[in-house]
């Protein structure tokens, strides 16, 4: 393997948003991103940054990344949630997964961070394999819970 794993920088913003659009096709939602490298941009690399990006890189191009923040738990303290973690399909099965996902803890574990979490979806199970064999924990009895942002402004209009 002759992969680089580095700190995304601003030039990044465009092949992070493709890897975001390749991961939509293959989770069968193509059309759900709304997100712009503008957003990324703003929010990635701006005055008050919410989110950090790992990459790997082959011969100068961009064929997977790790997109983490940090959140607070009210049980742990301070955490890092991992967004997405994505590999190309074309260079899926090289162990890059595995290098994006060790920086992720080295990271996390510099900060002393109390928790690593994210989620996946319960039909991808080589996904599910990969990050049972790195001993992650799969919570079968927690729901995901989330408002889009058109029940936000239907809430909001009934308040």
């Amino acid at each position: 393997m002759d992969y680089t794993i580095r700190f995304a920088k601003k030039k990044d913003v465009s092949a992070i948003l493709g890897l975001i659009q390749e991961l939509a096709v293959f989770e069968k939602e193509p059309d759900a991103v709304i997100v712009t490298e503008a957003d990324l941009l703003e929010n990635g690399f701006g005055k008050q940054p919410l989110f950090t990006c790992f990459v790997a890189e082959k011969d100068n191009t961009i064929v997977a990344i790790a997109l983490i923040y940090i959140r607070f738990s009210t049980w742990k303290g301070k955490t890092v949630h991992l967004e997405d973690l994505i590999v190309s399909h074309d260079y899926r099965g090289e162990g890059l997964g595995t290098l994006l996902l060790d920086e992720v803890i080295k990271y996390g574990y510099s900060l002393g961070v109390k928790r690593i979490c994210w989620e996946v979806l319960d039909w991808n199970e080589p996904a599910i394999k990969f990050y049972e064999s790195k001993g992650a924990s799969l919570l079968k009895d927690w729901y995901l819970v989330q408002m889009d942002e058109s029940s936000i402004k239907k809430y909001i209009e009934n308040l």
